[in-house]
């Protein structure tokens, strides 16, 4: 049975007394982009998912495919927040650091709460090392990592020790060393090693020798924990489940929510459906997720290029599939003319948009809300396109069903907004009952339905949307395209009155979608008062957390997050009015704010951040202070 220990970093490092467990510990696991820290962070999540915690992970890739080993620019981050307690965000300090090596401790040292625990691998603080991380003195032995509690030792060596009797060639026996300190993070929060080892041997099932050898170094940490060198500085911590409610759950990022609620949406729609895509970071991973699931009516296709990925998901929806594309912003930049193609020829079209720091290239791994502007007006001419946001991995399931619905239900493309952090974090996710959806399948035109046998392709019904003709229907020959039309025949027509009268069309399409989602609601807090924080997209957690806290001390504001980005819930403009202040706080210079002031006239006020990391709890309370001052 583990020791109980008492709330804070004392809790892992022993202390004068003995009180109850914290109800959360955040740890991150950093090192150089090839020591593994992803793979050891998915692992340890794993495990601590079985053990019953709830939890949030933030995955932190160096932008740089490979960057020279052991230097400031090729630090690999992964973090997780798990408790017995709700859990909404990734954590803001680490309570926890474990660095591989001197940059990934320089890099990640600022972050680590003070009284925090550092876990070194002093095998690696070399003088080349250390040069390589701009350190003039080796910090384990300099007295300035003071103010933290300090553990290290030669991990290095410990590993090659443990997997010694495998015959490995140094190179590879070191690759091991992300098992030996998973290993040790199993021990010291009281984990179960035997999924580890499974999912080793499965993993390195056509070599034997490999498996074993991982197994090995998994082993000797745990081993390690359990001896009398670490009772002194370091003791075992068990975190209890979380109590939540009965069913299937299963750990999942947002991009596996995603690729399962596109196919979600598309059974509901009756409907197979087709992707086409171009590998883009953060984006690539809804394809890599997609290709499991063609037994599902799914076709994948990796074009050769934005554009093409685009125009092949809307030749599929003119065939009668549902469409779909994926990016990130340089790559949805490719697509708008191919958009603008999909809003004029009217065809459902599914696009989502992982959004990253930008502009231009960027920051490839970091993330960011700036696309907004882009998702809601970045197209030429009046292209009005629906924007739907998802708040966390798991929600981006039921934004993912609905952005099908919307596009099937008033044929239009649909954007479906995610970010770097939700598309890598993972959670707990309560697999729902497919029963609890309703279908909405899609019926397609396949008698003439004008008069006297003729086919009108833009005629509308009382959604304002068009029929879909599956291309080759006999008896239906139709034009559809990206010349203006006439607004009922489809015959190209440039006449002014119906310019105006399809530009109108299209725009009172789009505004209507409001009668058919769901009234804004109240996140957290009371439908009026002195102070709201209103929110989209990946902000949802640190702003909950902040407003819980603030609530907590008696203060007067409240959450209001916002899923339909465009159009927005016909009450919203209302709800916001009953405030004495709008505060809306987002990862750009400003937004969402802009939308906000332009529709209702609300003098809504910007917290904003650009550094390429989410914002911390403690970030959005110092803003509530400030607001309320």
């Amino acid at each position: 049975m583990a020791t109980a220990l008492f709330e804070g970093p004392e809790a892992l490092t022993g202390g004068p007394e003995v009180s109850p467990a914290p109800e959360a510990v955040v740890v991150r696991f950093a090192g150089d982009s090839g020591d593994g820290m992803q793979l050891t962070g998915g692992q340890f999540t794993l495990s601590t998912a079985l053990a019953g915690n709830d939890l949030a992970t933030f995955p932190d890739f160096p932008a740089e495919i490979r960057a020279p080993q052991g230097t400031l620019f090729g630090v690999s981050a992964f973090q997780i927040n798990f408790g017995s307690t709700e859990i909404e965000t990734a954590g803001d300090q680490p309570d926890v650091l474990i660095a591989m090596n001197p940059a990934a401790l320089k890099v990640n040292l600022a972050a680590l709460k003070v009284g925090g625990l550092i876990i070194a691998d002093s095998g690696e603080f070399n003088k080349r090392n250390l040069e390589k991380a701009k350190y003039e003195a080796n910090p384990l032995d300099d007295g300035s990592l003071d103010k933290w509690q300090l553990l290290a030792f030669d991990i290095s060596a410990l590993t090659l020790q443990a997997v010694k009797p495998f015959g490995l060639g140094n190179k590879e026996a070191l690759r091991c060393k992300n098992m030996w300190t998973l290993g040790l993070a199993l021990w010291m929060f009281d984990r179960d090693r035997q999924p580890l080892i499974d999912w080793l041997n499965a993993k390195f099932a056509r070599n034997q020798v490999l498996a074993d050898a991982n197994v090995a170094a998994l082993n000797a940490g745990h081993a390690y924990g359990e001896t009398a060198e670490l009772s002194g500085p370091l003791r075992q911590v068990h975190i209890g489940a979380v109590a939540s409610e009965p069913g299937l759950y299963r750990t999942v990022t947002g991009a596996e929510s995603i690729s399962y609620g596109l196919v979600a949406g598309a059974q509901l729609a009756s409907l197979p459906m087709f992707f086409g895509g171009y590998p883009i970071t953060p984006a690539s991973s809804i394809l890599h997720n997609l290709v499991k699931l063609k037994e599902f009516g799914v076709t994948t296709f990796q074009a050769e290029d934005e554009i093409a990925a685009i125009a092949s998901a809307i030749g599929a929806s003119y065939a009668g599939h549902l469409g779909v594309t994926s990016s990130s912003g340089p790559g949805i930049a490719l697509k708008t003319e191919a958009m603008g193609l999909a809003v004029m020829t009217e065809l459902p079209l599914v696009i989502v948009n992982s959004q990253r720091g930008g502009p231009s290239t960027g920051l490839p791994t970091k993330t960011e809300q700036s696309d907004l502007y882009q998702a809601v007006y970045g197209r030429n001419g009046d292209a009005p396109i629906p924007v739907v946001a998802a708040r966390s991995p798991s929600d981006a399931f039921d934004c993912a069903i609905e952005a099908v619905r919307i596009a099937t239900q008033y044929m239009t493309p649909v954007i479906l907004l995610t970010d770097g952090y939700i598309a890598n974090a993972a959670e707990p996710w309560k697999v729902p009952d497919p029963k609890a959806y309703t279908p909405f399948p899609v019926t397609f035109l396949e008698e003439p339905n004008g008069p006297d046998g003729t086919v009108l392709p833009y005629a509308r019904n009382d959604k304002g949307a068009r029929p879909w003709i599956k291309a080759g229907t006999p008896g239906l020959m139709h034009r559809i395209g990206g010349i203006e039309k006439n607004p009922l025949t489809g015959n190209i027509d440039y006449a002014p009155a119906s310019h105006q009268t399809m530009t109108d069309a299209r725009k009172a399409k789009i505004d209507g979608i409001a009668r058919s989602i769901p009234a804004q609601e109240v996140t957290l807090g009371e439908p009026g008062g002195r102070l709201v924080l209103v929110g989209w997209g990946s902000t949802f957690g640190a702003i909950h957390q902040a407003v819980r806290r603030a609530r907590k001390r008696g203060l007067d504001v409240s959450h209001v997050h916002v899923r339909h980005v465009w159009p927005l819930p016909e009450n919203l403009g209302d709800l916001l009015k009953g405030y004495d202040k709008v505060l809306v706080p987002e990862m750009n210079t400003g937004q969402f704010k802009t939308v906000l002031r332009d529709q209702y006239l609300v003098d809504a006020r910007p917290l904003t951040k650009t550094s390429g990391q989410p914002f911390t709890i403690a970030e959005i309370e110092a803003a509530i202070d400030a607001a309320l001052a």
